[in-house]
């Protein structure tokens, strides 16, 4: 009995023992992840960029672990840290460092923090650390404070950190455009020059800008992180096709496009009130979008009744369109999941045709009460535009995004370049080099509108001392720098999502409680209106109650007031017995849950056992 017991003794220990030691090698770390949006496992874009990594990264992790006003959601929440970056350390193959540092008061870790721009936050009185700075070379991101409301950014943020300090320089966004963006100086003296979009002074800011102008030579994939358009008017055949072999090469395009430009018309020196033509109002990719699969309606504007925008003078813009977070369909999308609301000023909109094989998502819809209306009409304000909306009965793509494989929009290759005038054409000679299949997967973000983005319509810009300070005046161009910041941070984290909470609601017992609570809610409003008409009833009978004379009731009247007292009685016994139901219910529902977690997991592992042994067993009996 003594070696029996000190048998099982030696192997609890040995058990313990070897858990420990598992525990501390990288295949300790190692689980299989049951969630349903497998929110413990990190995303392939996240993978992919680590697989990727060429240089050393060091993450300085702070955390206050020896505090004892650390809030219970907090602590929980630098549980999910933790877990989250063994997994990225797991994952990096070594070169990925995780230095957890606590920066208790008077310590070498918090002047480390003060060094990483990190203060902590002030909570009852103590100052606590929960944040990071992600460092590689001689670059360096902080986030100062992991909030626990955006655990659903959490993996996002963390990636776009290593994607940016693991390259070595500026992303470059090679920027094609009909319209000078960048400004243009005086053209007389004592002239004002026209200062650079408020939108491109802040991309220099972050970016490397690249000016190709509208008829390059060449778009290099490997120079031009992304290509913007923005508003690429009466852009020729040959201009698509180096943007198509850009494309096929895994090339980002970022595709600002028009069906009636106020801004570029403001530019270009002509009057949209009166109709005074100047730069081209519209713009479009007619051989591209044909071979994305998708149709740009660009000879109108889309009016929407539901997401018109109110003017100034109580005019209302039928075609300028306020887009709330109702309108963007992917709730948990990073370039939309911010924004408050979009306004696109007499956009067009995109039809999916099809055919083309890539994934389209959608990142802003119109309404199914859509139409579209006549553009100088929209541009005036027209007022009898408000009642004359054709809608098709659906809802139209504004802001959209392809990714995939994609196949070329020329395939004979390189269009044949048209004489000058006078001179005859001169057929060149055939490609043979032009791509026909993407070699990497591509993406495109299309957008419907470009004055959106412009000052007056992004911006409230004012002049102090001579120094222009602009505020955003909506959601424009925060959508279009997020989508930028985004594609250039790497191009795994294009189109990624943002994860799902690890802390999920018991939507169960709350369907349970809704259900009870319009159940006998209406019950007792029922009641309680009852009980006011009665108490109505005796008000009147005191009201006519002569002076001095004492009040009698009716034996009616009494058999009324009895028979709200019974009523009242029998609905007190009816909401306890339904509150006891919803308990019993409560109840029974986590006995299963717990059943579940207790016994189901370990059935399954002694299920799996035994199967393996009988298994065993047969093959042994066979020999």
């Amino acid at each position: 009995m003594k070696k029996a017991l000190l048998g099982i003794l030696a192997l609890v220990t040995i058990a313990i023992l070897a858990n420990w030691l598992i525990s501390l090698t990288p295949a300790g770390n190692r689980g299989v992840d049951f969630t349903e949006n497998k929110v413990h496992t990190l995303s392939d874009g996240t993978k992919a960029i680590l697989a990727e990594l060429d240089t050393p990264v060091v993450i300085r992790y702070y955390a206050s672990r020896n505090s004892d006003y650390m809030p219970e959601q907090v602590k929980v929440h630098m549980n999910r840290v933790d877990d989250l970056l063994k997994e990225y350390a797991n994952l990096s193959g070594g070169k990925l460092r995780i230095e957890n540092l606590d920066p208790e008061p008077d310590t070498d870790a918090e002047d480390s923090a003060a060094l990483d721009g990190l203060s902590g936050q002030q909570i009852d009185y103590d100052n606590l650390f929960l944040g990071m700075a992600v460092c590689a070379l001689d670059k360096k991101v902080v986030l100062p404070f992991l909030d626990p409301s955006e655990e659903t950014m959490l993996e996002y943020n963390i990636s776009k950190a290593i994607a940016e300090v693991s390259t070595p320089v500026k992303p470059v966004i090679g920027v094609m455009s009909a319209l000078d963006l960048a400004g243009t100086p005086a053209m007389m003296p004592g002239q004002q020059p026209m200062p650079a979009w408020v939108f491109y002074q802040q991309l220099q800011q972050a970016f490397d800008l690249k000016d190709l102008g509208m008829t390059p030579d060449k778009i290099d994939p490997n120079e031009i992180k992304v290509l913007l358009l923005f508003h690429p008017s009466d852009i020729t055949p040959e201009t698509e096709y180096l943007v198509d072999q850009y494309l096929l090469n895994g090339g980002t395009v970022v595709a600002c496009l028009d069906a009636y430009s106020v801004s570029a018309q403001m530019l270009g020196g002509g009057n949209p009130m009166t109709g005074q033509p100047g730069a081209p109002a519209t713009s479009t990719l007619p051989t591209l979008l044909k071979a994305w699969g998708v149709e740009f309606v660009s000879n109108q504007v889309l009016a929407d009744p539901i997401y018109a925008t109110e003017l100034g003078g109580g005019r209302k813009g039928i075609a300028v369109l306020t887009l709330p977070q109702s309108a963007m369909p992917q709730k948990d999308n990073i370039i939309t999941k911010s924004i408050e609301s979009v306004t696109l000023y007499l956009p067009g909109a995109f039809k999916r045709t099809g055919g083309a094989g890539v994934a389209v998502n959608s990142l802003m819809r119109s309404s199914t009460s859509a139409g579209f209306v006549d553009s100088n009409k929209a541009s005036r304000l027209d007022p009898s535009l408000d009642t004359s909306v054709k809608s098709e009965g659906t809802a139209f793509d504004l802001v959209t995004h392809l990714s995939g494989n994609f196949s070329t929009a020329f395939p004979e290759g390189k269009p044949a370049t048209p004489p000058a005038d006078g001179e005859e054409a001169i057929a060149e000679e055939v490609t043979t080099d032009s791509l026909k299949k993407a070699v990497k997967p591509g993406n495109v973000f299309l957008i419907a509108d470009i004055d959106a983005f412009y000052d007056r319509f992004a911006y409230t810009v004012q002049n102090f001392g001579g120094m222009q300070m602009a505020t955003p005046a909506n959601g424009n161009a925060a959508m279009l720098l997020n989508l930028l910041d985004q594609a250039t941070g790497s191009k795994y984290l294009i189109g990624s999502r943002s994860r799902a909470a690890t802390r999920r609601p018991f939507t169960v017992v709350q369907e349970m409680e809704a259900k009870f609570d319009k159940e006998v809610g209406n019950k007792i409003a029922d009641f309680q209106a009852k009980q006011i008409e009665a108490q109505q009833k005796l008000q009147e009978l005191q009201a006519q109650k002569a002076q001095g004379s004492e009040l009698f009731l009716s034996p009616e009247q009494e058999a009324e007031i009895e028979k709200l007292r019974e009523q009242q009685v029998e609905y007190s016994r009816l909401v306890r017995e339904q509150q006891k139901d919803l308990r019993r219910q409560k109840d029974k529902l986590a006995g299963n849950i717990t059943l579940l977690n207790v016994a189901a997991m370990p059935a399954l592992v002694i299920l799996f056992g035994l199967t393996l042994y009988l298994k065993r067993r047969s093959s042994t009996r066979a020999r």
